[in-house]
């Protein structure tokens, strides 16, 4: 699973998921991409997840750029903890995904398998998505 190696900090706060994507907005690697349209949290597993889906489906066919990366650490406390006694441990990494951001992209597959595969991906995802061609824009 996809995790930083070293972190300054241990613990973040949650922050506001506003707006669009500031940056990743357009399918630069590859041929075909996958755009989010929605914002969420994706988490490492899902992320990995998708990515063994999509290159279970060509084949190991082609090749895949994954363009997002879990680097927020996530805290949960336990259950059945009474309130206070500061912050829960990390549990979690996930990637903060904004509305236009590019998350996965393919190239050496033909559009329509590049199509299906990424219809499988995006069920694994925890937001809304679109196909996106080289040529479309947001």
């Amino acid at each position: 699973m996809l995790a930083p190696k070293k972190v300054k900090w241990r613990k973040q706060q949650k922050g506001k998921m506003r707006g669009i994507s500031k940056g990743a907005t357009s399918v630069v690697f590859g041929e075909y991409g996958l755009q989010a349209l929605s914002c969420g949290f994706v988490t490492s597993r899902q992320i990995e997840a998708a990515r063994i889906a999509i290159s279970r489906h060509v084949k190991r066919g082609g090749k895949l750029y994954i363009r997002i990366f879990p680097d927020k650490p996530i805290s949960k406390k336990p259950a059945e903890t009474r309130m206070g006694k500061g912050k829960g441990n990390p549990e979690e990494w996930v990637a903060v995904v904004r509305p236009g951001r590019v998350m996965y992209e393919l190239e050496g597959v033909t559009e329509d398998l590049a199509r299906q595969a990424f219809h499988l991906a995006e069920h694994k995802l925890a937001v809304q998505t679109r196909f996106l061609g080289r040529e479309d824009l947001i």
